[in-house]
């Protein structure tokens, strides 16, 4: 088991700067998500702690040594990659076995790791199949089980489940947490899939345009985003965002605009807010409650479209001009054209400049 740390890295390709002044620290055993949108930096990040990117700039350090110019099969890692990238003409078996057995280790070791990691991914009775005899998600505990052969001290996923379908998906990002839970070892995974990121992670750290925006627990992150950018790319349905200025009224901090007032005074602002500023109130869809129209409430809106869940459904209404989005259990009865009251826990909100979208 090792830790990974990257150090003021710089990523050139071509004339592009992907990545600049870089800093992030892996910690050992820890199961770190690297989160964004298409186009992010995650991937290039990743590629670069495996070895298969140069580097223009800083250090790479796994487990304590300067990997920085070493090759990728020096560097004690196992790869996954989202296109499985297995042998076709080999068998499961083989395709497990074959690294090991060209770096020289000894074929009773190289045996017991592969039964090791069939047994823990149930890949025993497919060992000697060919991966054209496998489904995809099979196809993808192989592409994991060679990694987990190389006992190696961390180990890189680049979107493995982004090519099975959303069944598989579940199933298999199930079994990678597990697997995390029973061995124990670093991990680095790449994805673009909030879901993954949110169930998988010890830690997420939030991409955008090769910058680490937030880094932190799955809570953390969800419940206190850093800023609007990490606070709209998490959650479905995105996070609800209103306009409007911070009002001091008889000794309390009101957030307003036409629509809308909420009690902010015990908002933990990070430094003093001032009478008249502007700002931007986000509140999760999952934290808003509808009333009855004449039920006292902070607003008043109008059902626009509802979208049936299963055990609950999602509301979209208009308040004051802004279209917002509610989580309301299953068997409510609100329609389209129904007039609610909105009630919002003062607790749950954040709070963003109007101008630099950070937290306030």
């Amino acid at each position: 088991m090792s830790n990974v740390s990257i150090q003021q890295l710089h990523i050139r390709l071509g004339n592009n700067d992907i990545l600049q002044n870089m800093n992030l620290e892996v910690q050992e055993g820890e199961f770190l998500v690297l989160l964004g949108p298409s186009g992010c930096g995650k991937s290039t990040l990743l590629h670069t702690i495996a070895g298969l990117i140069d580097v223009f700039d800083g250090a790479i350090q796994i487990g304590g040594v300067d990997v920085t110019w070493a090759d990728p099969k020096d560097r004690s890692i196992g790869m996954v990659f989202q296109s499985y990238a297995l042998y076709p003409t080999m068998t499961v078996e083989r395709n497990m076995s074959f690294g090991p057995s060209i770096s020289g280790i000894p074929k009773d070791e190289i045996n017991r790791r592969v039964q090791n990691a069939a047994s823990m991914l149930h890949l025993g009775p497919l060992l000697q199949r060919k991966p054209s005899q496998l489904s995809g998600g099979q196809r993808q505990r192989v592409a994991i089980g060679r990694a987990l052969v190389r006992d190696a001290g961390v180990y890189l996923f680049d979107e493995p489940l982004s090519n099975l379908d959303a069944k598989l998906r579940n199933e298999l990002r199930r079994e990678l947490k597990q697997l995390h839970h029973d061995i124990g070892k670093t991990m680095v995974y790449v994805t673009h899939d909030q879901t993954e990121a949110m169930t998988l992670a010890t830690r997420i750290a939030v991409m955008l345009e090769g910058k680490i925006q937030q880094i932190g627990t799955p809570s953390e992150v969800y419940d206190r985003p850093a800023n609007r950018f990490v606070a709209g790319f998490l959650g479905s349905p995105t996070m609800n965002f209103f306009e409007g200025e911070l009002v001091a009224d008889n000794g309390r901090l009101l957030w307003r605009n036409a629509a809308l007032a909420v009690d902010v005074s015990a908002y933990p602002f990070a430094k003093t807010p001032q009478n008249g500023e502007k700002a931007v109130l986000g509140v999760r869809p999952e934290h808003i409650d509808l009333v009855a129209g004449d039920q006292p409430a902070l607003g008043q809106a109008t059902v626009t479209l509802a979208e049936p869940m299963g055990a609950s459904v999602v509301l979209w209404l208009d308040l004051g001009g802004t279209a917002m989005s509610a989580i309301t259990e299953s068997h409510t009865p609100h329609q389209r054209g129904h007039h609610l009251g909105v009630r919002l826990d003062p607790q749950r909100v954040s709070l963003f400049g109007l101008e630099s979208g950070q937290r306030l």
